[in-house]
């Protein structure tokens, strides 16, 4: 992250099925078939995009009663993330419910080791877990909205093979922050040749709409000498030139990277929480997908 989420008729029912239906019949590649099913529940179109060279290696659907401990670590702290951010990040506020992962900010103050706070959230990895050296990383989210909030789907070196932040590198798959809840970001962060702080990325705007209305595939392809991003299997930026001190190209981004999910709240980057605030709110992650090169 820069440093500085029955009983209805109609049209809900409809959305709801179709939801059900995406998700059971998810393949990581998407058939003919699987468009024409699609069409027949009323969307009028369905992107394609080529998973003929990539293969699943990863994943987690969220199918299971609590956030899996064989593939994510809980971050508890109240560090601020290095950006002032005002939650204390705890184990109680990410839960798997319905088929998705919940990771919730609330207005409460908890006290911890680290001091006390007036908002929670939680912070999840896959440490030691997942660590991967290239590959295309897929996430369907949907996510907060308001003044204050920060979601973000991104990651960083397992070894530090370069030295400490930032000069072994940092991907941010998806940021938003609440007040601008239809622009999407994504940036990468390393060390210039003088060894200090640099980033580089771009945004997105959807065409209607925000990104806590509906869900959204968030995705980053990671190959050597190129990182692609994509939202909605629409390629948006392309980045092939950036530095890691002295060290040679494609340094910092040769070495394996985990995933991480969070929501914050406050900071440099989104301001804090106004009385327009609405708590609690999650972000909710339909599915992680990880793929690698046949």
């Amino acid at each position: 992250m820069k440093p500085i989420q029955k009983h209805n008729t109609g049209s809900k029912t409809i959305s709801i099925l179709r939801e059900q239906f995406a998700k059971a019949f998810a393949r990581p590649a998407v058939p003919g078939w699987y468009c024409a099913a699609i069409l027949l529940l009323g969307v009028t179109s369905c992107a394609t995009h080529p998973t003929s060279h990539w293969k699943l290696i990863w994943q987690d659907e969220f199918g299971g009663r609590q956030v899996d401990p064989a593939k994510w670590e809980f971050e508890v702290n109240a560090e601020g993330g290095g950006n002032n951010e005002l939650q204390y990040y705890v184990t109680n506020n990410a839960r798997v419910q319905d088929g998705c992962l919940f990771i919730e900010a609330r207005k409460e103050e908890y006290t911890g080791p680290e001091g006390t706070r007036q908002f929670t959230s939680s912070r999840i990895r896959t440490k030691n877990r997942g660590d991967w050296k290239y590959g295309r990383f897929e996430i369907r989210a949907k996510l907060p909205a308001g003044q204050g909030y920060w979601p973000a789907i991104w990651m960083l070196p397992t070894d530090n093979v370069y030295g400490g932040w930032p000069h072994s590198g940092e991907i941010d798959i998806m940021e938003i922050v609440g007040h601008k809840p239809g622009e999407l970001h994504g940036t990468l962060h390393y060390a210039n040749r003088e060894k200090n702080h640099a980033y580089q990325g771009t945004n997105t705007t959807l065409a209607a709409g925000t990104f806590a209305e509906a869900f959204h595939v968030f995705r980053v392809d990671w190959e050597p000498n190129v990182i692609r991003w994509y939202v909605d299997n629409r390629l948006y930026e392309t980045q092939t030139n950036w530095t890691s001190g002295t060290n040679a190209f494609p340094a910092p981004f040769d070495q394996r990277f985990h995933l991480i999910l969070n929501l914050a709240v406050g900071g440099n980057w989104p301001g804090n929480p106004n009385p327009k605030t609405v708590f609690p709110q999650a972000m909710v992650v339909d599915y992680v997908r990880v793929y690698g090169k046949k």
